[in-house]
């Protein structure tokens, strides 16, 4: 009798089962139809809208999209949550009903409508705002005009001038409405479940610690950080008398807007004065390079790695370059739109106003990263057409740039013509690549620090732009070059945070990249240093990359991170073994020429730079080899140098 019960009880459990497999099914079928289609609405309007930024009809357009999109999505979180106890549903099935039940959405219609249209302002406020110029009587865009001015002025008033300017615009007429913002995103964020907007943000990485994982990964690249940043003032120290031995460096004069890169101030920090030139912007600009022929050669980079080519019409439907007449928001991204055109071909842009220079050709590199990535994994469920982590969809560009920024790869595509490998001109190429990635670490790493403390509470409204620079002394060694109040609010002037775009993302893609890079380069069958590597015409590691991109979201990161790495962990180790051979040159540099590392608000590191370091780091491969262009093998060499020349008091 007893068994008879329990065979009934298993047959009525595997019937309800069936049932809920069943709905489960019904419901994902019916999302995955719908959701594309409300997704590139959104997409479609959004696009309208910045790149004609002065049209009020397509602000509002934009505006009833994103909310429309909204209440789609709650729909859908309300649908999933009826569904109830899905953990015995297929992996795939509640990987993608989880992810539909997550959200940030306010449950108050009238507050949904309100943060929308703070939004649309703040983004307004930023993308439009012109700086009134003095001298010439002419109103300046922060692209190309004052940009171009903080990458090539060496003027320090001219430099501030540009540099307060724009935080002055921009900054105070964010303040008051980001106050609103932050409330209503907290607020939305609540209703979902979430302790604060910043939390929900977290839980894209599906892991319980991440500010310890990225803390941890900083503490590790921090010291070498150091050593660029005290190599750097020493070098700046002789152009301008305002900066100080032991200080943070003023901001304005790091070639940059937000001194988040500084690859714009290598003329005046250049280790070697030699006769191969790594001047790519002077190359492309004496060859002719056109806008169009940036895109080509991406692409064709691609193609080399064994990726179709990309869709046809692809650059006619992106906008490439600013148009003369109309406002629009020129900072670069990729887009999915989601539909395939009515041609039949999948509707993937790029916007960005490029010119033609390093910086456009580097960047267009990795907006394409992203546009191969939407091809990748069109195919996916609605849910999994998105990164493993955020970090992964800005490293994936950012892998094929360091192949594509080694001097080898640019000497290969007819870019460079003068370039003779030597250990001098090694270096010289190192320093540029740390220019550009090594010194937006700390930046990358602080934004969401703040951003986290303002949702968190921690960090109050009227300590705002006070406990930017504190962060930003703290963790970059910079200071404003004129005195900053809780009148202004300097984090407004970033792009990122008036466009509610989180930023650790681009702190964890440049920890990933390099774990790409090596992974890509032992599959290119590459044997140099890790920093002469290009996988260019690569198919094998083509394969690989694209076989880790069409997972999507699929699967946990981890497994996607093992895919390609045989890794399941992030990992700084490739990062400082790329980088390596200029690690101990710098601190050769400052053992020979006795200059200070650290400022007083983030003294040391304490060792001796002039002990060879006996410790290598933590790499399947040691960097120091015996190959003719080891550039590490040289910087040993300069260091013993420096130790001796110490030693014997020259």
């Amino acid at each position: 009798m007893f068994q008879v019960a329990l065979a009934g009880l298993i047959a009525l459990t595997q019937i309800v089962l069936a049932e809920t497999n069943s709905k489960a099914e019904e419901f994902l079928i019916e999302f995955n139809r719908r959701a594309p289609l409300e997704a590139n609405v959104k997409e479609v309007a959004s696009w309208k809208y910045s790149t004609n930024l002065s049209s009020s009809e397509a602000a509002a357009a934009f505006k009833a999209a994103s909310l429309a999109f909204d209440t789609f999505f709650e729909e859908a979180k309300r649908n999933a949550s009826q569904l109830g106890n899905v953990e015995d549903l297929p992996e795939e099935f509640q990987r993608q009903i989880k992810f539909i039940r997550e959200s940030s959405t306010l449950k108050d219609v009238q507050k949904r409508e309100k943060l929308a249209s703070l939004k649309i302002e703040m983004q307004n406020i930023y993308s439009s705002t012109e700086v009134y110029d003095q001298t010439t009587g002419k109103n300046l865009s922060l692209f190309p005009d004052l940009t171009d001015i903080m990458a090539s002025s060496q003027t320090f008033v001219d430099l501030k001038t540009a540099w307060q300017g724009w935080r002055d615009a921009v900054g105070p007429k964010i303040r008051q409405l980001y106050k609103q913002y932050v409330e209503l995103s907290n607020e939305g964020a609540r209703d979902n479940g979430y302790t604060d907007y910043g939390a929900y943000w977290r839980s894209w990485y599906e892991v319980d610690n991440l500010p310890e994982l990225v803390e941890n990964l900083w503490r590790d690249l921090e010291p070498f950080y150091k050593e660029l940043h005290a190599y750097v003032r020493y070098k700046l120290a002789k152009e301008y008398p305002q900066v100080k031995g032991n200080d943070a460096i003023p901001a304005h004069l790091l070639g940059n807007m937000w001194s988040q890169s500084w690859g714009e101030i290598y003329s005046l920090v250049e280790p070697y004065s030699v006769n191969s030139s790594i001047d790519v912007t002077k190359a492309m600009q004496d060859k002719n390079y056109t806008i169009e022929e940036i895109f080509r050669i991406t692409e064709s980079f691609f193609e080399s790695l064994g990726m179709k080519k990309l869709p046809e019409k692809f650059v006619e439907r992106s906008l490439i370059r600013k148009p003369e007449g109309l406002d629009v928001e020129c900072h670069a991204s990729a887009w999915d739109m989601y539909v395939k055109t009515k041609g039949g071909k999948k509707d993937v842009r790029i916007r960005q106003c490029t010119e033609v220079n390093d910086y456009w050709f580097v960047t267009t590199h990795h907006e394409m990263g992203h546009i191969y990535y939407f091809l990748l994994y069109w195919d996916q469920p609605y849910m999994f057409r998105d990164s493993a982590n955020p970090g992964f969809h800005e490293a994936v560009g950012d892998t094929l740039s360091l192949s594509v920024s080694t001097p080898q790869h640019l000497v290969k595509i007819g870019l460079l013509d003068n370039y003779v490998e030597d250990k001098e001109a090694d270096i010289n190429s190192l320093m540029k690549m740390a220019l550009k990635n090594v010194a937006f670490l700390p930046f990358g790493y602080l934004i969401d620090q703040w951003r986290w403390s303002v949702f968190e509470g921690k960090i109050k409204p009227s300590e705002y732009n006070s406990e930017w620079w504190r962060l930003r002394t703290s963790y970059q060694g910079i200071k404003p070059p004129v005195e900053r109040s809780e009148k202004d609010f300097d984090p407004g002037a970033k792009f990122h945070i008036p466009n509610d775009v989180p930023y650790i993302r681009y702190f964890v893609s440049h920890v990933l990249q390099f774990q790409f890079h090596k992974a890509a380069c032992r599959l290119a069958g590459f044997k140099g240093p890790l920093h002469q590597c290009s996988i260019y015409k690569s198919t094998e590691a083509g394969k690989k990359i694209s076989e880790m991109l069409e997972l999507g979201k699929s699967k946990p990161w981890p497994e996607a991170l093992e895919k390609l790495t045989n890794k399941r962990t992030m990992d700084v180790g490739p990062l400082k073994e790329y980088f390596w051979p200029l690690d101990l040159w710098l601190r050769s540099q400052r053992c020979s020429l006795n200059y200070k590392i650290g400022w007083p608000e983030n003294p040391g590191p304490s060792y001796d730079p002039c002990v060879v370091p006996t410790t290598l780091p933590d790499t399947e491969t040691s960097p120091v080899n015996n190959q003719p262009n080891d550039g590490a093998a040289h910087a040993w060499y300069l260091v013993l140098i420096a130790v001796f020349s110490v030693l014997l008091g020259c």
